[in-house]
């Protein structure tokens, strides 16, 4: 285990949906502005990377338990720690508070190092991690493996502007969103997730088109991004219907 790093943070009115739910993609997006907190007060940040290894770091998986999503207004606790890395991946866990102390989330990120230039993986230093005292091991974690998905509903949508991040791709926030979106408001109005597993298999580029495929079994669904016939994301979201119960408890 690593050194951990909290930080506290209040739920805004652009981060939730319309229930006042919190949107997934933004509170990955504050995790990951966590754990970027704790690399720049070790030394480690974004800069130093660039300028010292001329690598960006990239996530390639999450793996993602809820026990509820917190509502707009909330002050949450998230709390991080690199768990360990080897030669080609850094796993850092996530863990999300409520007030009292309950725990919310618990998420488990998949990094590794990209060279932008080339676009090409590239091995993790030692010396780029000492800092964070996360042991090296020589067992790769991966993620379960997911099938093909045969005759999956499809829904085309465009790759826009703002779509794209500082990375020169699709930032990894709009996976999440196309999946969602293609579920339609019906079955989002009705059920919250409980279990998520996302894999980035490929970078979505700047301009034309991508298609988000989906199949539902019962209570779970499965999930493509398909860009210029390439798979780009896979994801399989476990959920629950919201019961009245479920969401008096959800709103406290």
């Amino acid at each position: 285990m690593g050194l951990v790093y909290y930080q506290p943070v209040e739920l805004t009115f652009d981060s939730c949906d319309r229930t006042s739910h919190v949107k997934i993609p933004a509170l990955l997006a504050d995790c990951l502005m966590v754990s970027t907190k704790q690399s720049e007060q070790l030394g480690r940040g974004n800069d130093y990377l660039m300028e010292r290894y001329g690598l960006v770091w990239v996530i390639t998986d999450y793996e993602m338990t809820i026990h509820r999503l917190p509502v707009f207004g909330e002050t949450i606790k998230i709390e991080t720690e690199a768990l360990s890395y080897n030669k080609l991946f850094c796993y850092r866990r996530f863990h999300i508070y409520d007030q009292t102390g309950a725990l919310l989330l618990d998420i488990l990120a998949y990094f590794a190092l990209l060279d932008p230039k080339s676009r090409k993986a590239a091995v993790i230093p030692d010396d780029l991690v000492a800092p964070y005292r996360c042991p090296f091991v020589k067992k790769i974690q991966r993620s379960s493996k997911l099938k093909p998905l045969e005759t999956p509903i499809q829904q085309t949508y465009p790759v826009r502007y703002f779509d794209i991040d500082m990375n020169g791709h699709v930032n990894n926030s709009k996976y999440l969103e196309w999946m969602y979106d293609a579920l339609g408001d019906a079955f989002l109005g009705k059920y919250r997730p409980t279990q998520l597993t996302l894999t980035y298999k490929k970078e979505v580029p700047p301009g034309g088109s991508i298609t988000s495929c989906h199949l539902l079994d019962g209570e779970t669904s499965y999930h493509e991004i398909m860009s210029n016939g390439q798979l780009s994301a896979q994801a399989k979201i476990e959920w629950q219907p919201i019961s009245i119960e479920s969401e008096k408890t959800s709103d406290l």
